[in-house]
């Protein structure tokens, strides 16, 4: 249904316009008005405009939807041995991901989109309206084609990551899969991917292929990615700035020279507090990186092996709680920060003429994603102004 709606009685109103200093730019007893799927107009709610439609906030706070820009949703199967064994004290290293490459390579287009609705379901129900889809568990030109097809019944941000590990049918001959990646994969995925993404780490792509590729896959017009800096150091975040990466993701082991080159760039460091939660690694020093001025983005990682979570509210917490953020700084980096690292300027606020995604908290404040960790707070989500 189309129309006016307004969204009045608001207690705190997140719009994330950066004003008076405050980048939340809250709004206290605010209302909004949502016209053909944008947000029309925000302002107190005693100056609330009429609408064919309303929506009593009851005093709870409102927040843009959450901007989830780094999630594997198409695979087959799970690892919960696994993250059993990491529990058990075993270290993560990242080979399970050729066991979920097997799994998804048997499964059926049918049975991958069966799983990216659910989870893409999941994530909408806890406030996640906008969400990047990798592929990488086909690993061969069919599958990769596939899976970004697949991904993109459910999103317009597809990120073709056929860079993800070398194949074990490819075992030492990394030069090779490298060139398959460059050409055939990349041709057949191109049409379904907006970005291009690469693990670059030890035991999955070095500098060299990694810049390759991703060379590959700017000349045939996708945004770069990078997965970089996360079992070690390494060259991946300065390579990322260096060809003008709108994200590079994980960002935990980091030297002087890489916050300092992100903070020279508008290459936004996406954290993964899932992530060092499901492998019990170090996670990452966001304080560092926000003090030194980088621009810092939230993400799931949702994926079957290293962070099964499709919560944005679970890593808020994470966030505050491990990663030294203040509530404020993890609700902006879940919302705007994501919109800046999909390079979204349509998301991740409340104003005028950005989409009517939000969320309604069963709660007062934005504090509370935090100061309740594992609460269901998600009372009510729009997206594109239609009540989900």
């Amino acid at each position: 249904m189309r129309g006016s709606l307004l969204v009045d009685h608001i207690g705190e109103l997140v719009t994330n316009d950066g004003r008076d200093g405050d980048p939340l730019g809250i709004r206290r007893d605010a209302a909004l008005l949502i016209e053909d799927g944008e947000v029309a107009w925000t302002g107190p709610a005693r100056h609330a405009p009429a609408a064919d439609r309303r929506i009593d906030a009851g005093g709870a706070a409102v927040l843009p939807g959450f901007v989830d820009s780094h999630a594997h949703l198409v695979f087959a199967g799970d690892r919960a041995a696994e993250f059993a064994a990491r529990m058990a004290g075993e270290p993560y290293t990242g080979g399970g991901i050729r066991t979920t490459v097997g799994a998804t390579r048997a499964a059926s287009d049918d049975d991958l989109r069966a799983t990216v609705g659910r989870l893409r379901a999941e994530m909408l129900r806890q406030g996640t309206t906008t969400v990047e889809i990798k592929s990488g568990y086909g690993l061969t030109v069919a599958d990769e084609a596939r899976s970004l097809r697949i991904a993109a019944e459910f999103t317009e941000d597809t990120t073709f990551l056929g860079a993800h590990v070398v194949p074990a049918e490819y075992a030492d001959r990394a030069d090779d899969y490298a060139g398959l990646v460059c050409g055939p994969m990349l041709a057949a995925a191109a049409p379904y991917a907006r970005w291009i993404d690469v693990f670059c780490e030890r035991g999955a792509f070095d500098a060299d292929h990694a810049r390759a590729i991703l060379a590959c896959g700017q000349a045939a017009g996708l945004g770069v990615r990078l997965h970089a800096n996360q079992l070690g150091p390494g060259p991946g975040v300065r390579l990322g700035v260096e060809l003008g990466a709108a994200s590079v993701d994980h960002c935990t082991h980091l030297t002087d020279a890489d916050v300092d080159a992100l903070a020279g760039s508008e290459t936004v460091a996406t954290l993964l507090p899932g992530a060092e939660f499901s492998t019990r690694s170090p996670y990452p020093d966001a304080r560092r990186l926000l003090d030194a001025g980088v621009t810092v983005a939230l993400a799931t990682d949702c994926n079957p092996g290293s962070s099964y979570t499709s919560s944005m509210p679970f890593c808020v917490a994470l966030a505050v709680r491990e990663m030294r953020m203040t509530p404020a700084e993890a609700v902006w980096a879940a919302t705007a920060g994501g919109a800046a690292a999909l390079r979204r300027t349509d998301v991740g606020r409340l104003t005028p003429g950005a989409r009517a995604d939000l969320i309604v908290l069963d709660a007062p404040s934005h504090l509370h994603l935090a100061y309740r960790p594992g609460v269901p707070l998600i009372r009510q989500v729009l997206h594109n102004g239609v009540p989900r």
